[in-house]
């Protein structure tokens, strides 16, 4: 079932791929990674999402935590969390390949309402498990109509929500979920992770992200970094240097300028902060990230 997502993928792909390795696709929230390179180690907060890897390997890091993983597996994220990713396998023989969903919190409240929801929710936002049979076959399905765009009209958003279906009875069911529950510690956590997202580059009070939650403090800690791997300042710190890198790389801010934007008083602990996450100072790190993304252009 793989072998023939993978062709279809592969297909779409190469026709459609754009500089950054990103085949975007008729599905909302759907896309298609290619790679034939290893890659950069990318930093983001990524959203929900499951991604199916077809060929290749790839690597994220979350907290303490490091996940390889390849051909036939898949990686799902239950909440927005910073993850460090870098395809580690790929070359113009045998490109990577993923396909990547990114999770509708609507379609998943939905479907909750009709299936109900998990006896429990689990807690780790990040995990790698072999594709599952009826998520690979949906998806396959779904990739066919590309070519017939007069019945994905009608058929697409009826298979993405079939996706959905498959992703809330599968192994990690219960996480995915959470994320459709009302009032679940999966939405009122997203809550404050949304203000976090939102107001990262202005001072947090931690009281009012819980008071957003509707938990008490103590619980909202314990949930919060139950959820995330990080606590509330922790994450808002990462997403300021997230945000103060992409500025510097993609848009060539100074560094001061950047680490002003992003809430910083203090350049010297900016590019402290920035050495003990991305191992480098910043004018190095961005010279370093120019210097590979040239090379693999």
């Amino acid at each position: 079932m793989t072998d023939r997502l993978l062709d279809h993928a592969r297909r779409y792909a190469d026709a459609c791929v754009d500089q950054h390795g990103v085949a975007a696709t008729p599905v909302e929230g759907l896309v298609i990674l290619r790679e034939t390179a290893p890659t950069m180690l990318q930093y983001v907060v990524s959203k929900p999402l499951v991604a199916l890897v077809l060929q290749g390997g790839k690597r994220v890091t979350m907290a303490s935590r490091t996940f390889d993983f390849g051909a036939g597996e898949s990686l799902l994220i239950t909440t927005d969390v910073p993850t460090v990713s870098q395809i580690i396998k790929a070359s113009r023989a045998l490109p990577y390949y993923s396909l990547v969903l990114e999770l509708d919190p609507a379609i998943i409240t939905d479907l909750v309402g009709q299936i109900g929801p998990a006896p429990f929710e689990a807690d780790q936002p990040v995990r790698v498990d072999p594709i599952e049979a009826e998520i690979a076959d949906a998806a396959l399905r779904l990739l066919r109509l590309f070519d017939r765009p007069d019945a994905l009209a009608v058929l697409g958003q009826q298979l993405r929500r079939e996706l959905h279906y498959w992703l809330l009875n599968g192994r990690h069911g219960g996480a995915v979920r959470a994320l459709g529950v009302t009032d679940s510690h999966a939405q009122r956590i997203a809550r404050a992770v949304a203000l976090l997202r939102t107001y990262y580059a202005g001072p947090v009070r931690v009281d009012a992200l819980a008071e957003a939650a509707g938990m008490s403090l103590s619980a909202f800690h314990v949930h919060f970094r139950g959820i995330t791997s990080l606590s509330p300042l922790q994450f808002q710190k990462q997403l300021r240097l997230i945000e103060a890198r992409r500025r510097m790389l993609a848009g060539g801010e100074a560094i001061s300028d950047a680490a002003y934007g992003v809430g910083y008083e203090s350049v010297p602990q900016f590019t402290r902060e920035y050495r003990r996450m991305f191992g480098q100072p910043p004018a190095r790190d961005i010279r370093t990230a120019r210097a590979q993304m040239s090379v693999a252009a």
